[in-house]
């Protein structure tokens, strides 16, 4: 009985370890991109300027196209960015309810692109709340910028509930 938990354990570790591996912080090195002109005029507006700047720097994680139905992670975050552009503050303010191996990775992502986009006129700072919708492959959309999500395919329960359901009179 040993030497099939040995195994199966063995297993389970062999197909655990490339998964993780694709949120790995060590990005390739490359200069970052110098941060644009906001022409925000609030905190809420910046938050598109911030989205950009990230797409702009992480061209290769961005997923292109409709989202899966079934994500391997979603978190919430909200980054405060100082008079220079830099990061002052990073909160994660939703964890993701499994995928927690994500949250060193958005942090780096996010440290990785500054300088950002300075705050509007009048600001010391700017906070921006932002979700990350993570996929499988590593590759995210922020909320923001995001082009949608797949349908996921009808289930066999959702048909079951429709027979039983009164008719609508359609």
């Amino acid at each position: 009985m040993r030497g099939k938990k040995g195994w199966l354990a063995g297993l389970l570790i062999g197909i655990a370890l490339p998964a993780l591996a694709q949120f790995d912080t060590a990005l390739p090195a490359r200069a970052p991109r110098p941060a644009l002109a906001t022409m925000a005029t609030t905190e809420a507006a910046y938050r598109i300027d911030g989205a950009r700047h990230l797409y702009l720097n992480h061209p290769e994680r961005i997923h292109d196209g409709l989202l899966p139905p079934f994500l391997h992670a979603i978190a919430g975050v909200r980054t405060t960015i100082d008079a220079h552009g830099r990061v002052s503050r990073i909160e994660i303010t939703r964890e993701p309810a499994v995928a927690r191996e994500v949250l060193p990775w958005i942090e780096h992502l996010i440290r990785a692109a500054e300088p950002y986009p300075r705050p509007p006129a009048g600001l010391d700072t700017v906070r921006w709340d932002e979700i990350w919708l993570i996929d499988r492959s590593g590759r995210f959309q922020l909320h923001t910028l995001s082009e949608g999500q797949q349908q996921a395919p009808d289930s066999a329960d959702d048909e079951a509930d429709e027979a039983d359901s009164p008719p609508t009179g359609r």
